[in-house]
């Protein structure tokens, strides 16, 4: 139930495996809870915790920011009915990672960016709570940025462009690409040639280098040669046997017919004779001893196709004794079938092969299958500071840190520019705090302070988080709710602490009592007669 959590369909639906998006911004928010319990099951077995019957142990959940009631209360509902857990505590990842990089001398307000895989987070914190009020999202995170880049590429090697895939993408992402402090300076600088010389990053697809024209050995011509002439021998053994059950069958029919005639059946005799198109017996006769033979000699191929088993093929046109030493009808199909395909594996006699010089390529192999990363390491990680970049109508992280702002006097401003703490696997980026720091050097007044604070870790740092809250509150009673608590306020209760959202109970408004004057009016006309559409 992280914030990166993919959204699934209503319970109610008739697929309940089926991904829908209720609306474009559900995108980190889980609605469906087959799903949930197979994770969790999946979660508490690696973690060797058992879930038949119920999990003896409490459970820290994070979850997105201003997550709605009504997925809290589905993720409670599984928790406390389906697992039985005695109490579980929910909160943000991003605040997690905040108050584990908390220090002595840290202020317990800040302003908090968070950026994901799918989004990002603008978090204002003051004294120590989040104010969700003031809390704006980004819709862009590394998914995008991946996408982007692949496109990119995509559009530069048309030649490669099944193997410029999204996980490659994630990878130069990781590895390759940083935040230009000027974005507009630096690629002015990517214009001259020195700089493209000195900063292009080279990455390296995978390719054969065995050429389609190659020439082969003269071993690997021979091993091919035994090959096809084995095959050759399959198919022939193959054929005759399917020839021997033909004439084995129209044999014994012709026998059958034969036998009518000892024994006088004179009319079936005819009758069989018509049928198989023949005029006497001395016809039937003759038909006979050719099939007896042919069926006699079709059994001496394959016993001596079994002991001829083994083939020298040593010579590259072998001569039918070579195949067949008793110079039957086999060796000749079998040297007619070889002659067929003998442009396949012709060969020089080793004792005269000479030395093949192998094709060399118009072009280098290696270089035409490089990606040459150049401007592409700063525009993919730019998005999130200027969305227009693809096609994005949104505010970039420098807009919206700066609309947060404004919307609080400026003791509050100065007192959050004092921690603005960067979080996320989005945040790895190289450049990306001197980023930062222009510019709120832009937009904050001349001579004021600021600092910028990057995670330790901003992948880890949220379960680091987590852990130290836990261990910290676990016998105590706050931003725990327990199963009486889920009993008495429902599943949507939660008790707020430190890293949790701010919780907003729902109020549903009490309808006012009708009085007899208002109803007075619907009474008179309900009372009157005539046609019902006429009435309305």
């Amino acid at each position: 139930a992280g914030a990166e959590t993919q959204v699934g369909n209503d319970l109610g639906s008739p697929e309940p495996l089926r991904w829908l998006l209720r609306s474009p911004f559900d995108r980190n928010v889980p609605v469906q809870l087959e799903l949930q319990e197979l994770l969790l099951d999946h979660v508490f077995q690696r973690l060797g915790v058992s879930s038949q019957g119920c999990v003896d142990h409490p459970i820290v959940l994070t979850e997105a920011v201003c997550n709605p009631l009504y997925s809290r209360q589905m993720m409670s509902e599984l928790l406390f009915e389906c697992y039985q857990v005695p109490k579980v505590s929910y909160g943000v990842d991003s605040l997690y990672s905040f108050y584990h990089n908390r220090r002595q001398n840290w202020p317990c307000s800040g302003l908090v960016i968070a950026s994901g895989y799918q989004c990002t987070h603008i978090l204002p914190v003051l004294e120590g709570r989040l104010d969700a009020k003031n809390c704006k999202r980004i819709n862009l995170g590394g998914c995008q940025a991946a996408v982007y880049l692949q496109r990119l590429l995509q559009l530069k090697y048309p030649g490669h462009f099944a193997a410029i895939t999204l996980s490659r993408m994630e990878e130069i992402l990781h590895e390759h690409s940083y935040i230009a402090e000027d974005y507009i300076e630096e690629l002015q600088k990517w214009r001259s040639p020195e700089y493209y010389e000195n900063n292009v990053h080279k990455m390296q697809l995978p390719f054969s280098n065995k050429l389609l024209g190659s020439t082969l050995t003269s071993e690997e011509k021979q091993e091919r040669r035994q090959q096809q002439l084995r095959r050759l021998q399959e198919l022939n053994a193959r054929r005759r046997e399917e020839k021997l059950q033909l004439d084995q069958e129209r044999l014994d029919r012709l026998l059958y017919v034969q036998e009518l005639l000892e024994d006088g059946q004179m009319d079936q005799f005819h009758k069989a004779l018509v049928e198989l198109n023949m005029d006497s017996a001395e016809e039937l006769q003759s038909y006979i001893n050719k099939l007896s033979l042919a069926v006699e000699q079709t059994k001496q191929k394959i016993l001596q196709a079994e002991v001829n088993i083994e083939v020298d093929v040593v010579d590259s046109k072998p001569e039918t004794p070579d195949l067949d030493p008793l110079g039957s009808e086999q060796s000749l199909e079998d040297v007619e079938s070889i002659n067929e395909f003998e442009p396949l594996f012709a060969e020089e006699q080793p004792e005269v092969e000479k030395p093949v010089a192998a094709v060399q390529p118009v072009f280098n192999l290696a270089e035409y299958h490089q990606l040459f990363l150049g401007t592409e390491r700063i525009r993919a990680p730019e998005i999130v500071f200027q969305p227009s970049l693809i096609g994005e109508d949104q505010a970039g992280i420098a807009e919206t840190m700066q609309y947060v702002l404004e919307r609080y006097p400026k003791e509050q401003q100065a007192v959050l520019v004092q921690n603005v703490f960067l979080t996320g696997g989005n945040t790895m980026y190289p450049g990306l705090k001197a980023r930062v720091q222009k510019e709120l050097l832009e937009m904050r007044p001349f001579q004021s302070s600021f600092q910028v604070h990057l995670a330790s870790s901003p992948v880890l740092d949220a379960w680091y988080g987590a852990r130290d809250w836990a261990v910290e509150h676990m016998a105590r009673e706050e931003g725990w709710i327990t199963r009486k608590d889920y009993e008495e306020k429902g599943g949507e209760y939660l008790k707020e602490h430190c890293a949790s959202n701010v919780y907003v109970p729902i109020r549903l408004p009490k309808q006012a009592p009708r009085t007899a004057e208002a109803l007075a009016p619907s009474r008179a006309l309900t009372s009157g007669t005539g046609h019902p559409c006429e009435q309305a």
